[in-house]
This record gives structure tokens, sequence and C-alpha cells, in this order.
């Protein structure tokens, strides 16, 4: 790795309209740990790790995200409430308040890159308020060498200012937070919130628009990891759902848990150089290698420890969105550089709190397509105030927040992609089982594991009628068998005990898909609409 305390790169920042800073630039994960401690930003806990609390905003928050609306975006964003217009000209004038804030003032410079494949290189430069959000640029991004340095040329700016507050009246934000996009200044300009992941989303987001309009290739919101044969494995998924938690095999080279693209070349490459795990009731044994990846050089994000510095995983007091950031490093089995060839399979993995949807099922190109544009998983008791029972969850994508254009343009582009690399898809319930939240249990990760394993090792094999079972109302092949999973646990209306019941539950899920689904109807071929439940009421 390289010691940032011996760069003597200097750089300037009035360029940017920041006049008279006081610049820390390309500091290492331990001063910025160490600064972060000394200004009273955060705590060491008992593994070494730094603990930080993202005050009031502990999460993203959609509304708050903005395009800037011009001639690069205008006929090609997605329009409406996930990609929110914003003008040219309240950017601007947005803009200048910001670096005017940050002028005078210590900021933290870091200049790395996205995309680990060389032909997708997007240079960055972040400038950041706070030092532990700069440490989070670090371990987030991947990170340039020395020589890499010397002549380094950034494409795209993020400016992080936590700490400046706009006036949603004068500068036509909703209210005092916001992250906004602009294209044609290539600038991520974010203010209002000190949640970190808005860092990174605002990366992605933008690879979103880059990739598929100028390089043909397809972003992805998944982890995926290779197997020792070069078989690489996709797992898209909502937070929650276990994408981390599954692409983290010791069997298996992590090549990233979050951000993906999938080039005409047929290889898969991690945007990022780290991961940021949600770790609520995380546990060494459940997950020991995200467990150990825990440590100096990570950062903790709104959680609760002891007098001792142990943290209690288990206290949501803060926030169920509890965090950890950690350089990719951290995991000992990972692939270098985080590039995956020849796809084989990809999994879609819902949270199914109703309990109806099968543990494990193989969808065809048409259901695919479908459950992509979906984005299915759901919110449970307790997550939100007024949830009190399951609530259908639909992020088109398995990430609209962060799409820029229509879901079906990256629909196609996978769905091509999927026919060209013969790829299998699998449909993953991580979510409950024996009846809805409340009611069942959560699917257990042992079993959950055991299909994944099966399908990598083809032990699932090829379709056919005495092995899979069609699911009578979404109408995917769930198997009959699978190594290491009680026959019972295969079948969801099997652990109900009540036919009836669970009949009831399943159209009523199914009946949210379609109604979901009527959006995207009138850009959607008729294919991939067979690809949903067709069936209506009980």
């Amino acid at each position: 790795m390289v010691n940032h305390t011996q760069i003597t790169k200097t750089i300037a920042l009035e360029g940017y309209g920041i006049k008279n800073a006081k610049i820390r630039y390309q500091l290492s994960s331990d001063e910025l740990h160490d600064i972060t401690i000394e200004k009273g930003q955060g705590v060491e806990v008992s593994s070494g790790t730094l603990a930080v609390n993202t005050g009031e905003f502990t999460g993203r928050s959609p509304q708050d995200r903005f395009i800037v609306k011009d001639d690069i975006t205008k006929d090609k964003v997605w329009w409406g409430n996930i990609n929110i217009p914003f003008e040219p000209n309240a950017f601007d004038k947005l803009y200048d308040k910001v670096v005017d804030y940050l002028s005078e003032k210590e900021v933290f410079v870091r200049d790395c890159y996205a995309c680990a494949d060389p032909n997708y290189k997007l240079n960055i430069r972040v400038i950041n308020e706070y030092p532990w959000s700069n440490m989070f640029a670090y371990n987030m991004f991947l990170r340039p060498n020395e020589d890499e340095l010397k002549d380094f040329s950034p494409e795209w700016t993020v400016i992080n200012a936590p700490g400046f507050m706009a006036d949603a009246e004068i500068d036509e934000t909703r209210q005092h937070n916001f992250a906004i996009l602009n294209f044609t200044k290539k600038i991520a300009l974010i203010g209002g919130t000190g949640y970190t992941g808005e860092i990174k989303k605002g990366i992605f987001s933008a690879l979103n628009f880059i990739l598929p309009v100028y390089k043909n290739t397809l972003p992805m919101h998944c982890s995926a990891n290779v197997g020792k044969d070069g078989d690489t494995a996709i797992f898209f998924g909502l937070s929650g759902t276990g994408k981390t938690t599954l692409s983290t095999d010791p069997d298996r080279s992590l090549i990233g848990d979050d951000e993906h693209g999938w080039t005409n070349e047929n290889t898969v490459f991690n945007f990022e150089g780290g991961c940021y795990a949600k770790v609520i009731n995380l546990s060494q044994e459940q997950e020991p290698e995200i467990f150990s990846a825990i440590k100096r050089g990570a950062i903790l994000e709104n959680v609760i420890a002891d007098d001792k510095g142990d943290v209690d995983f288990s206290d949501t007091t803060i926030t169920q969105n509890t965090r950890v950031s950690y350089p990719i490093y951290h995991i000992e089995n990972i692939k270098v550089p985080s590039i995956g060839k020849n796809p084989k399979n990809i999994f879609f993995l819902t949270a199914d709190a109703f309990g109806v949807l099968p543990p494990i099922s193989k969808l065809t190109p048409n259901q695919a397509a479908y459950h992509f544009i979906s984005g299915y998983t759901a919110k449970v008791a307790g997550t939100e105030a007024g949830v009190v029972e399951p609530v259908p969850s639909f992020s088109a994508c398995f990430g609209a927040p962060f799409m820029p254009l229509h879901p079906t343009e990256y629909a196609d582009m996978l769905s091509t992609k999927m026919k060209e690399a013969g790829v299998n898809v699998w449909l993953v319930n991580t979510g409950w089982t024996g009846g809805p939240y409340g009611v069942g249990t959560r699917m257990k990760l042992k079993y959950t594991r055991a299909m994944i394993t099966a399908v990598l090792n083809g032990d699932l094999g090829v379709y056919n009628y005495d092995d899979y079972h069609l699911h009578s109302v979404f109408g995917v092949a769930q198997p009959r068998s699978c190594p290491g999973v009680p026959k019972e646990v295969l079948s969801p209306r099997t652990t109900w005990n009540d036919d009836e019941a669970y009949y009831k539950t399943a159209f009523k899920l199914s009946n949210a898909f379609r109604e979901n689904f009527k959006k995207f109807e009138d850009n959607a071929s008729e294919e991939i609409r067979r690809g949903g439940p067709q069936r209506y009421a009980f």
C-alpha cells in the first residue's frame, strides 16, 4: 500500500473557488483516524476501529438528490421523483456558496479513482470538510500509487460540506441537505448531511449514466465473486438482503460488494476499493470475514459502544442502518485486480417478509428481466414509523435511487448480456419462511449459503420436470431438493401448514408486483411483461 505521509505533491483549490484553505492532501488512513479523534469527531473502539456519528442523517435522503438538467441530461435522464431536475443557474449559485463556506477552513483532499478495469478508469478528486469523510473516500475508492499521483488529473470532483446548510427558499433545494450531480461540470455537490454513503453513491450514480451512454457497459448495483475455476457470480439485492454477506465467501475470491460494470468483453469489474457493509446484528460466528475486517483502518458509523469500547451490534438506538466502511484488503480472499471474467450465475436477493417466495428458484430470461426491473424486497414492522405489517418495497434494477436512465434500458442491456454469456439467473429469498414476518422465522443463513453453493457447484443442474416444481402464483421453477437443505424448506407453501392463508398472501404480493410494474409497461416488451405473475385474485 502507498504510504501517503511521504507524498510531497501539493495542490491548489483556488480553481474550484475555495480560497485560503488549509489543505491536508492525501493523508494516510492512520493520520485521518488520529485527527478525527483529536477533533472530538470520533472515538476508537476496542477493535481499534474509528467510530463516528454521522449526525442528523444516518442514511441517504433520496428526495434531496438532484441532477442538473442541461444539454447532456435533458433528453436522456428518466426525470421524476427519483431523478429530480435542478436548474443550472441554481446549481452555480449554490456551488458558489458552498466553496465560499469552505474557504479559510481546513479541508481534506484526496485523489483517487473508480473502476478497476483501466479501460474504464474514472479519476476523482474528493474535497471534504471532515477528516473521517476523507478517510471514507480512502476506503471506498481505488487508491492510486505514487507514480499515478504525479500526473493525476481529476475528471470528476466531489465537494462534500456536511456543515453547510442550504436555505431551501433561496437555494431551490427541498430542505437544508442536498446531493446534486452536474454532468456538464462533472461535479457531485453534497451539503447538509454527514452520511458518507452520499459520497460513494454520487459517483455510482454518475457512472450509471456514463457507462451505458458512452461506453456501452452495464453498471450494476451488485456484489460479485469468482471461483477457483474463474467463474464469476453476481449478487443483486437491496440493502439488508445479504449482498455483502453472501458474496464474502472463504471459498471464492471477492471482486467487490456493491457496484460493478459488465463489459462487452464479458468481464465484470469493481467500481470501488472497499466495502460498506451493514453491521446490524453482526456476529463473528455468522459473518467471520466481515467481523474480522472491523479493525484499525475501518470506520464504524452510528454504532453504540460501552465504556470499554465494546460495540453492541444489536443496539439500534441511533439507527438500524449501522454501517462499517473498510478497504477491500481487509478481506483476506480478494481478487487482485478486482476484475472477473466468464459470468455464469446471477442471484437476485430479496428479503420477502411475506414469506411466500421460494428460498431459491430458477428464472427464465423473461422472468429475470421482469424481476430486475421490479427490484423487490419488503419493509418489516419497526423499520419505519407506521409500518406494522410487511410492506412491499420495489426499487428498479435493485438500485433505483442511483439509476439516471429509464430502468428498461438497463434491463435490456442485462437481458442481452445474459443471453450472450449463457448466464443462469436465480431468485433467492433471504427473508421469511413458515409464515410472514411476525409469524414465521428468518431463513437460516446456513441454508441460503448451501443453496448458493449448490448452484455454484452445478448441483441444481438444468431445469426439468422431475427436479423442479413451477410455483403456481409466480411461475418460477423451485427445486425439489438441494444438498444441505431440508426438502420441506424448499417449498414455502409446505412451511406454512395453511394453504388458504399462504395463497391469499401470495396473491396479495403478486398483485403488488403487477401494480408496481404498471409504470414500466409502456417501455417493456410483451416478453418481459409475461415474466411476472399472471393470476390476479384468490
